[in-house]
């Protein structure tokens, strides 16, 4: 299996697993101040793992250019979007929101495919009208007894369309360092969200809830979140998204084999459109001539079709190295996704 499509699944796993342990959290905090430990714990724990990676302090490579793009994927994917599925959360039930979160992998499609005007095959389509499907399904539970009830899968979609415009944010800085785009997105999201709720009146919970609350962030925000730029690098935003939508799968399993929470017929309706859209992502295959434009960049890389280029520096001749690197122009054929390399026409 491609590799990229290990990482957008490793990134969904963890992502989904999340979920209903967050909802656990929603009892003893308020939602603003559980989003922002969540980031905090995410950003903390990955700027030690870079630093010890780097043997200390290691500018970000990003350009000038790039920064807007990465603040706003921080402003829409880390401050407004956990909010959002923190209050949601709190009248929604952990396996009704994981699989509602699905609708997050549709919104950015939409937007890569309206907005940045990435191709969409058939079966990508086919599958994403699945997932919509399956949303619909899980809004009509014959629960209308109270505004509430609506309101929670409402905060939880909101959730999902800040997180589909940071993801399409994010793929505009996907080359650069993902432990940097990931733990600076934790700590300033994490501390925004933290100092708004001290603001707001909160108060801390103990050290062990603190402590539960930063380790839940750091696997199911922070290094998720790694492995999502690393599969937006290779893969393209909507079908990074496309795979990502396992994740309401896993945390829907954890909420009912790890918290025995009830479930509808409507949920398993829900259930089977959702894993009908899955499957037809999965399945999906792209090929055909295409050019390769003249590009300059940098990233990691090793030399395979698309990097046959000389170097100015010595170099064993293997492995996996990174610099600025110019790509010429070239026509070929073989499978491919729209990742760094293939953000051609269609």
């Amino acid at each position: 299996m491609n590799r990229n499509v290990l990482y957008a699944l490793g990134a969904a796993g963890l992502f989904g697993a999340s979920t209903p342990f967050a909802k656990l959290l929603t009892g003893d905090m308020p939602a603003v101040l559980l989003a922002g430990l969540l980031y905090l714990g995410s950003g903390f724990g990955l700027t030690v793992v870079r630093f010890v990676r780097d043997g200390g302090f290691k500018p970000s490579g990003l350009r000038s250019n790039e920064w807007p793009w990465f603040l706003g994927a921080v402003f829409f994917g880390g401050i407004l979007g956990p909010v959002a599925l923190m209050l949601g959360l709190k009248s929604t039930s952990g396996a009704t929101a994981s699989l509602l979160l699905n609708l997050e992998a549709v919104l950015t499609a939409v937007i890569a495919w309206f907005v940045f005007k990435e191709n969409a095959d058939r079966r990508i389509v086919l599958g994403m009208l699945a997932i919509v499907a399956g949303g619909i399904a899980l809004s009509w539970q014959g629960n209308s007894a109270s505004q509430v009830s609506l309101s929670g899968p409402a905060l939880v979609a909101l959730a999902c369309l800040c997180w589909a415009i940071d993801n399409n944010l994010t793929r505009k800085v996907s080359a650069s360092d993902a432990l940097f785009i990931a733990g600076i997105k934790g700590l300033i999201a994490g501390a925004v969200n933290t100092l708004l709720a001290l603001a707001m009146s909160a108060t801390l919970p103990d050290f062990s809830t603190v402590s539960a609350t930063m380790v839940v962030g750091l696997l199911g925000y922070g290094v998720s979140l790694v492995l999502f730029v690393l599969a937006l690098r290779g893969l393209g935003t909507a079908r990074t998204g496309a795979y990502f939508s396992t994740a309401p799968f896993i945390g829907a399993a954890v909420a009912l084999i790890v918290f025995a929470e009830a479930t509808s017929v409507a949920f398993w309706i829900a259930a089977a459109l959702m894993a009908l859209g899955v499957w037809l992502h999965l399945t999906e295959h792209h090929a055909h001539e295409h050019v390769h434009q003249e590009l300059e960049h940098e990233h990691e890389h090793s030399h395979d079709e698309h990097h046959q280029h000389t170097h100015g520096f010595g170099w064993s001749g293997s492995g996996k190295h990174s610099h600025l690197h110019k790509h010429l122009v070239m026509t070929h054929s073989h499978p491919h996704y729209p990742d760094i390399h293939h953000r051609h026409g269609h």
